[in-house]
This record gives C-alpha cells, sequence and structure tokens, in this order.
C-alpha cells in the first residue's frame, strides 16, 4: 500500500495491504499485523488491539483519497474512534495476523463537490470469523484552510518532556513508549501528558500537534496505571476528540476506573485536558488475560 495513501513515512507503520470496492460505499481493506513490531508488541501472547485502532485509521485516510478523491496534502480530524473486540480473535500466531476490514461509509458530507469528512462502520475478520467492530468519524480540510485555521499553532516549540511513569505500571517494555508521566502525589490518578516529538512510531512524521494515536495511547497507559492492570487486554474503546492537543501547552490526565462486570471487564474513562478545556474523552475496558 503506498504510504501517503494512510498518512505515514515509514514504510514499516503502513498496516493495510489491498483493497477494493464491494458496491457504493462499501469496501473490502486487508491489513497484515506483524508478530514483533517497535511499539505495538504482542502481550501474554495477544496481539496489541491498537494495532486495531491504526488499521482502521488508516482505512479512513485510504478511502479518503483513494474512493473519494481527496487530495494529498489535506488536513484530517479524527472527531471518535470506537471498537469492541473479541480476546480469543487477537492472539498472535505463528505468523503475521491477515485481517480482513469491511467498511461501510456514511454520514457524508461535501463541501464545493469535494469530501468534507465522513463516519465508517468497519467489521474486522480474521480467517473468516469476527474479530471486532469498529467505528470511526473524521473531517479534512485543504492546506490552506487548515493554515487559516491553525494561525500561528503551525510552528510553535513543544514543552519540556517530563520523566515518566514506570513502563510496567502501564503494560510497556522501554520507557521511551511511557506517555504519561506523574504530575501530583496528592492526585494519584492524574497524569501529565508526556509528548516525545522524536518517538518514530507516536511521530512518524512532523506535525504540529499532539496526534490522535497518543491520546488514545495515553488512555490506555492511564486505565492500566489506574486499575493496576498492566497485562490486561484492552478490548473496548469509546473515545470523542473535541478540540487539538497542542505541543506548547501541558495536556492533563484523568482517570477513573469502574465496577467490573461478570466477565471480569473494568471500564475506565479517561479525560484529556488542556488549558481548562477537554480535549478528549474516551472509556477503555479491559479484560484480564491468561498468558498464551
Amino acid at each position: 500500500m503506498p504510504r501517503e495513501y494512510v498518512h505515514r513515512a515509514a514504510v514499516s507503520e503502513v498496516f493495510l495491504t489491498h483493497w477494493e470496492a464491494d458496491s457504493a460505499d462499501r469496501f473490502s481493506v486487508t491489513a497484515q499485523w506483524p508478530r514483533a513490531h517497535a511499539l505495538f508488541v504482542p502481550v501474554g501472547g495477544y496481539q496489541d488491539p491498537l494495532l486495531l485502532v491504526e488499521s482502521v485509521r488508516q482505512t479512513g485516510a485510504l478511502l479518503a483519497h483513494a474512493q473519494y478523491d481527496v487530495p494529498f496534502g489535506h488536513q484530517f480530524l479524527m472527531w471518535h474512534m470506537s471498537f469492541d473486540a473479541r480476546p480469543e480473535a487477537l492472539v498472535a500466531g505463528p505468523r503475521p495476523t491477515e485481517v480482513v476490514l469491511r467498511a461501510e461509509c456514511g454520514d457524508i458530507t461535501r463541501r464545493g463537490g469535494k469530501l468534507a469528512g465522513m463516519e465508517y462502520h468497519v467489521t474486522v475478520e480474521r480467517d473468516g470469523a469476527p474479530l471486532a467492530t469498529a467505528t470511526a468519524a473524521f473531517s479534512c480540510t485543504s492546506p490552506s484552510v487548515y493554515r487559516r485555521l491553525r494561525g500561528d499553532r503551525t510552528g510553535g516549540a513543544s514543552v519540556p518532556m517530563p520523566v515518566g511513569i514506570a513502563p510496567e505500571s502501564v503494560g510497556r517494555q522501554g520507557s521511551r513508549d511511557v506517555v504519561l508521566a506523574a504530575a501530583d502525589p496528592h492526585s494519584p490518578h492524574r497524569w501529565q501528558l508526556r509528548v516525545d516529538t522524536a518517538h518514530p512510531v507516536f511521530f512518524d512524521h512532523p506535525v504540529d500537534h499532539v496526534p490522535g494515536m497518543v491520546l488514545l495511547e495515553a488512555a490506555r497507559q492511564a486505565a492500566h496505571a489506574v486499575t493496576a492492570l498492566p497485562d490486561a487486554l484492552p478490548v473496548g474503546l469509546e473515545s470523542a476528540f473535541a478540540r487539538y492537543a497542542e505541543l506548547d501547552a501541558p495536556c492533563w490526565i484523568d482517570a477513573e476506573a469502574g465496577r467490573p462486570d461478570s466477565a471480569g471487564r473494568v471500564p475506565t474513562t479517561v479525560r484529556g485536558t488542556q488549558n481548562g478545556k477537554t480535549v478528549f474523552t474516551a472509556t477503555v475496558v479491559l479484560c484480564p488475560t491468561r498468558t498464551r
């Protein structure tokens, strides 16, 4: 898959391999998830569900460019992302995981004859069996409109990067992949977002704001930290993005764990704020799993 279709600079970060139109506004997209990845590392014998999230994100960008004629260089803004996955379908095998994402696009809006945004629903299959469902929505703008929208934000400096919390507390193997920093010993469920603009995956290419995938990783890590379940598998997500997370001001992540359901799944609500305003909200569902 050409990397410009999915807004990636590194070929290794392109997970989609093929697409075809099934009917009007319905498409089948194939993806391959590696057995080893610099960031999305299998844990306990299960593939990282954020591979699913990134594949869904890439699917939206691909279809916008390849099927709806959005020019390269347009800017995309994700408004929401959700998924619900079956843990048993995420088991890592002896080969890369091949999946099919069946996407149905709707709520399509156009401006001046050009695609301005859409929502799409995805059913993910592995070996013909259901793996997950997902929904996402985004809007896209031309470079000139984006420059007017962002103003002087396009070249600002980022805040100093604080020291991250212990990697093992958030299900991470290395300190560089930690996106949370202790903010206040009296507020154990609040962290400062730790933004490493040199990170080769989170910042695959230069951008003027914190990418949505960094915010979702922060939500995932906050869920691990607040529940003390660093090895649990994220099997559900509901997220909404209200505004850009800027690089030049601290962003605060607050989390609160809910009660486990009858299957032991624990929902955690997460909120990111910056300059007193909500940047995003998310609910992450963790499922304790047995190591395979």
